[in-house]
């Protein structure tokens, strides 16, 4: 059974920094894609912008590709 400090901690959005961290990409890139509607989903908050972990897994996952020639989804 999980501990409860351990599913808060999954559940807590992230910032941009922590978020390009965990997605392995710099800050402004994520901006960006952000920008492009590129990226992944966030939640503005005021004039915060927050992430999901679960967000950013589903973001890597539709990523996934088997060839550079494969088209996007």
């Amino acid at each position: 059974m999980e501990s409860t400090a351990k599913i808060q901690v999954e559940n807590r959005l992230l910032t941009t920094q922590e978020s390009a961290n965990y997605v392995g990409l710099g800050v402004h890139r994520l901006e960006k894609l952000r920008i492009s509607g590129g990226g992944p989903e966030f939640i503005k908050l005021g004039r915060s912008v927050r992430y999901e972990r679960a967000a950013l897994d589903a973001w890597i996952a539709a990523s996934r590709r088997r060839s550079t020639s494969e088209a996007k989804a």
